[in-house]
């Protein structure tokens, strides 16, 4: 689940409407060890009621006083705190550093209706960029093939040229695991440590049980009958582990149909033989297959569920950011 900052923008939005008042404040650049990075956010309240964070505690105290000044003005401002090796100390960090804190107060400096767009776009899992002219206060929202870069590495930041920043609103990442095997067993951990939120397919009720991955999205079912409404996308990373083409080829023709970024399938090279002549008979071409990474994960040796379980991990972190 999505900590409760992930929310800020839409939260913003509402205290704004209510006529609260809402004032966004942002990481824009961090130096040393900062205690939250780049793109994170808190929002103020005209009653000083605050969510999410910019600095662990550590400078929140005069953002807020900023902000404050903020909804009397209108104004953004650019504020640039140092973080003592003390008050980092106190936050869980090694040593200090400094950060730059945008300030915008929404209405007067983020249009409503700009605020209005970006909340949509995220909760209709579309990535969009906020960009910000630090020079004249110009704002506007972009696309992926704006700065493709920045959204395959989640990276929001000030542009080379120190003139504009650029914040990156990608959806959650999620694995679609097809198979409650052994090895997803040991992935779907794995897949939450990395920021993933997993949804485990097995129609086999002696594998899709609570007990084998307590807490999480099991559905018992075959994968044509849940992928459609899940709504397959560009943050999504499809693993097929069951070994059984009947439970597994259905999840991975929806994945070629998609813009999931990983398709990842077990079984040996002779396995996704087969496998390849029954995608070619059902009308894919050899360029749509090739998208499918078989036998799944990287090639370190991996003999253990467990084992297996990493070279996967790492071979879906190695294309979600390197391509």
């Amino acid at each position: 689940m999505a900590e409760q900052y992930d929310d800020i923008p839409a939260i913003a939005l509402e205290w704004h409407r209510s006529g609260k008042g809402a004032v966004l404040a942002t990481v824009v650049e961090t130096w040393g060890s900062a205690p939250r990075p780049v793109g994170s956010q808190l929002v103020i309240s005209g009653a000083g009621e605050i969510q999410g964070s910019v600095s662990g505690g550590c400078v929140e105290g005069a953002t807020v006083l900023e902000a404050m000044e903020a909804l009397e003005d209108g104004e953004s401002r650019l504020l640039t705190y140092g973080v003592s090796d003390d008050e980092a100390f106190a936050v869980g960090l090694a040593c200090g550093g400094t950060i730059r804190v945008l300030v915008e107060p929404v209405g007067r400096a983020v249009p409503e209706d700009m605020l209005a767009e970006l909340v949509a776009k995220r909760a209709a899992r579309e990535p969009v960029g906020y960009v910000v002219d630090l020079d004249d206060w110009a704002r506007r929202l972009v696309g992926v093939d704006t700065v493709p870069e920045r959204f395959r590495a989640d990276r929001s930041g000030v542009e080379e040229d120190g003139r504009s920043f650029v914040a990156v609103h990608n959806p959650p990442l999620r694995m679609v695991i097809v198979g409650a095997v052994h090895i997803a067993q040991a992935l779907v951990p794995m897949a939450r440590l990395a920021g993933y939120d997993p949804l485990i397919i097995d129609p086999r009720g002696a594998f899709a049980q609570e007990h084998r991955f307590p807490g999480e999205d099991i559905r018992e079912d075959y994968p044509d009958e849940v992928l459609p409404d899940y709504g397959l996308d560009a943050r999504t990373a499809v693993v097929t582990l069951s070994h059984d083409p009947k439970i597994d080829d259905p999840a991975i023709e929806a994945a070629l149909r998609s813009k999931c970024f990983y398709i990842g399938s077990l079984g040996s090279k002779r396995t996704h033989a087969k496998r390849v002549d029954r995608l070619t008979e059902r009308g894919f071409s050899a360029e749509e297959i090739a998208r499918i990474h078989a036998p799944v994960g990287l090639d370190i040796g991996a003999k253990s569920p467990a084992e297996i379980a990493v070279s996967a991990m790492a071979q879906i972190t190695q294309v979600l950011r390197q391509g």
